[in-house]
């Protein structure tokens, strides 16, 4: 069975994708700071190292013959905060400068990078956004990962035997890890959740464990199909505000909800736009935006995995 090196391995996504790979039967190479699950299994390896220690990374590719690379090393929800400073953005691109390069070198088959739907420029339709969409990144997070795109796809373009993916992955959540639910139903301004009218419009998450399952699919996708490129990677429907509400009423302590009025809100967002906030706090929520149901299409990942997650099944 292959071996796969996961950076950022004890973090969210990377301890969860690591138990999943385990079980189907893969060796893994885990490196981050800290240990995380999967420590006890002997087909696991922990590697303690941050992801910019080049000598240290590359050593465990060549030393283990890695037959595949998933970046998940500075990406939020996995081991950086929501805001991102320019020490983030630093770390980010040395690792950039060696890492997939290295991969390839050390007979890579596959390099995954988990990215963001943020690189995307602003909807001007009402139509699902599509990977052959613009991209315009306007934020300090979505920069960072788009550079890292870049980095990708020009290795990738050199490589002879080497696929590349990039999963522009919409905020993740599971039933216990909800920080970007909550966000688009609070105000940290007024210190409040709030819903507008009866919260009947949504937005666009991923499911935890829809990532895991598009990476295992990638990784055990039979051979003659392509499937390097871009991929949207999210939930089949967009989630709905009030679904938000009922789900953190029933898992979490939600507290009062108040009904405010979404025109007042919206222009005085559409005036405060461009903010050193909305541009470093990766959870920014535009209340200029927030009934535009922006959504993401996923058809082309739906090719590689069912997509079989939602809220009402998250575990």
């Amino acid at each position: 069975m292959k071996t796969v090196l996961i950076t950022g391995a004890s973090g969210l996504m990377g301890s969860e994708l690591a138990l999943a790979l385990l079980e189907k039967g893969f060796s893994v190479v885990g490196v981050d700071n800290t240990p995380g699950a999967g420590a006890d299994d002997p087909n696991y390896t922990f590697v303690q190292a941050a992801a910019d220690d080049k000598d240290a990374v590359t050593r465990a590719m060549t030393e283990n013959k890695i037959d595949a690379l998933v970046h998940l090393a500075c990406t939020v929800d996995n081991d950086l905060p929501n805001i991102i400073t320019s020490a983030h953005e630093k770390q980010s691109a040395a690792i950039d400068k060696y890492l997939y390069k290295a991969a390839i070198t050390a007979g890579a088959s596959d390099v995954i990078l988990v990215s963001t739907h943020q690189v995307y420029a602003h909807q001007k339709t009402r139509e699902p956004i599509r990977e052959t969409a613009d991209e315009k990144p306007s934020t300090a997070y979505a920069k960072m990962k788009y550079e890292s795109e870049k980095a990708l796809s020009k290795e990738i373009k050199k490589a002879n035997s080497t696929k590349g993916v990039i999963a522009r992955v919409c905020p993740i959540y599971t039933k216990d890890y909800a920080p970007n639910l909550h966000a688009r139903i609070y105000d940290p301004k007024d210190s409040c959740s709030y819903i507008y009218g009866y919260g009947d419009y949504g937005f666009s998450f991923c499911c935890l464990f829809n990532l895991v399952d598009f990476i295992l699919g990638i990784l055990t996708v039979t051979g003659g199909i392509n499937y390097q490129g871009i991929y949207n990677v999210c939930d089949s429907k967009p989630i709905l505000a009030k679904e938000i509400v009922d789900f953190e009423r029933q898992y979490h302590k939600l507290g009062a909800v108040i009904q405010r009025n979404y025109g007042s809100d919206a222009v005085k967002s559409a005036l405060a736009f461009g903010s050193k906030t909305a541009k470093i706090d990766y959870r920014y929520n535009d209340l200029s935006t927030v009934c535009s149901n922006i959504s993401y299409d996923n058809t082309k990942a739906q090719r590689i995995s069912t997509f079989r997650w939602k809220l009402s099944n998250t575990k």
